[in-house]
């Protein structure tokens, strides 16, 4: 095995700064040292190696196609260095400073927005930046500690914890039921009023189960919109069936304005609620108090099943 040393990290992060950058003149003054000093660092980094890392000329610096490959492990290796400096730093002090959150509007409103006073009056210290977004953002390029993601991860590279599961239900106001009947089932929602989400998964079939038991249907309604909350509303309003998430509706159906329709059906597919968090084995004292009062608020039964209990 290979002996590190002081040196040995010296080299890497020069090397790391100039890849980075563009050029030894903008990485010696991000690292407080004279170009030459970097010069002879990447020189002895190379020579160690016996690889060339970046192509140098009068003009410019570009990374070889091995210094790429290079680049990205002793980048992750710098990341874990410097959030291992953090939390030493931090030790037992009261979590502080910006903590900046990517979350979904509609989710957050409902089940994180009302904790979230308690929350900043038990860690003071804390500013939260949260940016409603329902688009997966780049953690990474895009500087946030984490976010609260619906559906599956794409991006592997991610430290992820599953938060919730949930179905997708239908569901409507009693006032269109009292006035339209009640679906009996499955077949009978061709004879409804059907709210339609073009943007969801089971567009445009409806692919339902109870138990082991499958159907999918082809439904139409008055109303089809990109926009789940307008088509909440218009439910809520009496406009007809709606296919719903059950944190979307959960207090709904706790307080009676809306009822689950054909209620031992559910579509076929089960839903997730995660946080996400950069690449990283250590995490700041400010982003972990965050993910554990999530967990505590959505585990081990998620708060939309508690709201609906008296009405499932």
């Amino acid at each position: 095995m290979q002996e590190r040393s002081g040196a040995h990290l010296e080299q890497i992060e020069a090397f790391a700064a100039v890849a980075e950058r563009g050029g030894i003149a903008a990485a010696a003054r991000a690292l407080g040292r004279d170009a030459s000093v970097i010069s002879r660092r990447l020189d002895a980094l190379e020579a160690r190696l016996g690889v060339r890392l970046l192509s140098r000329t009068t003009r410019r610096v570009a990374v070889t196609e091995v210094g790429a490959a290079y680049l990205r492990r002793v980048q992750a290796v710098l990341s874990e260095l410097s959030a291992a400096d953090v939390e030493a730093s931090e030790g037992a002090a009261m979590p502080r400073g910006l903590l900046r959150l990517s979350l979904p509007a509609a989710f957050t409103q409902r089940w994180i927005a009302p904790w979230l006073p308690e929350f900043i009056d038990t860690y003071p210290a804390l500013q939260l930046d949260l940016v409603h977004a329902d688009r997966f953002v780049d953690l990474v390029a895009e500087g946030f500690d984490a976010a609260v993601r619906i559906g599956e991860l794409a991006d592997s590279s991610l430290v992820a914890r599953r938060l919730a599961t949930f179905d997708t239900v239908l569901c409507a106001s009693p006032a269109y039921l009292a006035g339209r009947g009640v679906p009996a089932r499955p077949e009978d929602l061709g004879r409804h009023a059907c709210l339609l989400l073009p943007k969801a998964r089971f567009w445009p079939n409806w692919r339902l189960r109870a138990g082991d038991e499958r159907v999918t249907l082809r439904v139409s309604g008055p109303i089809t919109s990109d926009e789940g909350e307008g088509l909440l509303a218009a439910c809520l309003g009496g406009a007809g069936i709606l296919p719903a998430a059950e944190w979307m509706i959960g207090k709904e159906l706790a307080d009676g304005r809306l009822v689950r329709v054909l209620a031992q059906w559910s579509f076929d597919y089960e839903g997730a609620i995660q946080v996400v968090l950069p690449p990283g084995r250590l995490v700041p004292a400010k982003t972990r108090v965050f993910v554990d009062r999530l967990a505590r608020e959505f585990t081990p039964t998620a708060p939309w099943l508690r709201a609906s209990a008296p009405f499932s």
